[in-house]
């Protein structure tokens, strides 16, 4: 499929955007030829879309329940339960209106960890969205659940050759508090082994600061982890709140990849990321959103605004991050971190674009576009998404997108006692 962006604002010039298949052919003052699809980007700013590097996409279904809770009893009283109820059929439904909201906000990447995870590959291969899709363990759960988790993980790896090249496999551990040593060992070896990359939850909260060193003498998660070999720079780190400065050295030193989630961590009170630090330190910082149960959001518009004023927050000053630099770490640093020659509109690059309406009330006045995407902008202002090639909404129009919702909100009511 060919693709021709007519007339579109990119890096303060006027310019058409040629796509041959699923790349960027050409970009130019003027390019001639015969494309399939021609999309008129008059009054369109066009820009790299976000990659969302921590999630757990089906718990749309959870959004607004057990709110005002701290993460452990959040978790273990709530989420957990209802999450009992959970059906490889629901968990797609809860994907796809996971998916549907991500195009919505401009996203076309999102790292996931969560259950059923065939269900989740199978929404995105049909929403034609990037997606790197946890093979997830968790040992302090019953015998027969574990089963089911090795059961699924096998099927998707026995199948992964049928996949499309936009999906990809993690190991997807919990958290070290739900996972245990020698599991985190044969996956740290595996991993290294074939590169396979890793994702899981860090530092998340003080008390997993603390039982950690009460139960590992003295090591901290991080040190922790550094101590099996898990933290590589296949290595992806949600949250990563509490960090001491030895252990954002160990992080910056292993090249690990750090998803920054202000949102959630804001909702949940679990502390504030060290932002500043890490970018100062060299640490590969992403954002991702969390699911819907600790945000309630997808919107990376979200997580980039309170990320920002949470870094001044944790500083107290105005001036600890530029827009620009929250926009690369939603953007570029999401794209690099899972391999994807995406991230930055340039000729040769993956065909991952999105268009922003110039004309909508947020993008006036329009002295810095990038600091009116950071602070300013919502899901209203995105216009068209482009992933791999592919249109997967224009002018915020994505096919099938009714059903998505209808289906959804009747699998929500049959996972939530009343």
């Amino acid at each position: 499929m060919s693709i021709l962006i007519k007339s579109v604002q990119l890096n303060n010039r006027i310019v058409d955007i040629a796509i041959d298949k699923n790349r960027i052919s050409r970009i130019a003052p003027s390019v001639d030829g015969v494309f399939d699809t021609v999309i008129d980007g008059s009054g369109k700013l066009a820009l790299p879309p976000f990659y969302n590097t921590h999630g757990h996409a089906a718990m749309t279904l959870f959004r607004g329940i057990a709110d005002n809770l701290e993460l452990f009893d959040w978790l273990f009283n709530h989420i957990w339960p209802a999450e009992e109820n959970l059906t490889e059929e629901s968990v797609y439904w809860g994907s796809k209106l996971a998916i549907l909201e991500m195009i919505k906000t401009g996203t076309v990447f999102f790292n996931d960890m969560y259950f059923y995870p065939q269900a989740t590959i199978r929404a995105a291969e049909e929403m034609r969205i990037r997606a790197a899709v946890g093979m997830i363990s968790a040992d302090r759960v019953s015998p027969e659940k574990q089963k089911v988790y090795h059961e699924h993980n096998q099927m998707i790896w026995d199948m992964k050759k049928d996949f499309s090249d936009r999906i990809q496999l993690a190991f997807s551990p919990h958290a070290i508090y739900t996972v245990r040593e020698d599991t985190l060992l044969a996956q740290a070896e595996r991993s290294a082994a074939e590169r396979i990359p890793i994702h899981i939850h860090l530092a998340e909260t003080r008390k997993e600061v603390e039982d950690c060193k009460a139960e590992h003498n003295g090591l901290s998660p991080v040190q922790y982890l550094d101590k099996l070999g898990v933290l590589t720079d296949q290595t992806l780190c949600a949250h990563s709140i509490h960090l001491s400065d030895e252990d954002i050295e160990i992080l910056a030193e292993r090249k690990s990849i750090l998803s920054y989630n202000p949102c959630s961590n804001y909702k949940l009170s679990s502390g504030r990321f060290r932002f500043r630090k890490a970018i100062d330190s060299g640490c590969r910082v992403t954002f991702g959103t969390d699911g819907c149960a600790s945000n309630d959001s997808l919107s990376m518009f979200d997580e980039m605004k309170f990320g920002a004023f949470a870094a001044r927050n944790e500083q107290q000053t105005p001036s600890p991050c530029s827009a620009a630099e929250i926009f690369t770490c939603a953007t570029k640093n999401g794209a690099q971190a899972f391999g994807i020659d995406a991230g930055v509109l340039e000729e040769g690059k993956l065909a991952d674009i999105m268009l922003i309406d110039l004309d909508n009330t947020m993008m006036v006045a329009d002295h810095d576009y990038i600091s009116n995407i950071v602070y300013s902008a919502d899901s209203s202002c995105v216009d068209t998404v482009i992933c791999d090639g592919n249109i997967l909404m224009q002018h915020r129009i994505v096919p099938g997108e009714k059903e998505i919702v209808r289906k959804a909100r009747e699998t929500a009511k049959t996972l939530v006692n009343r």
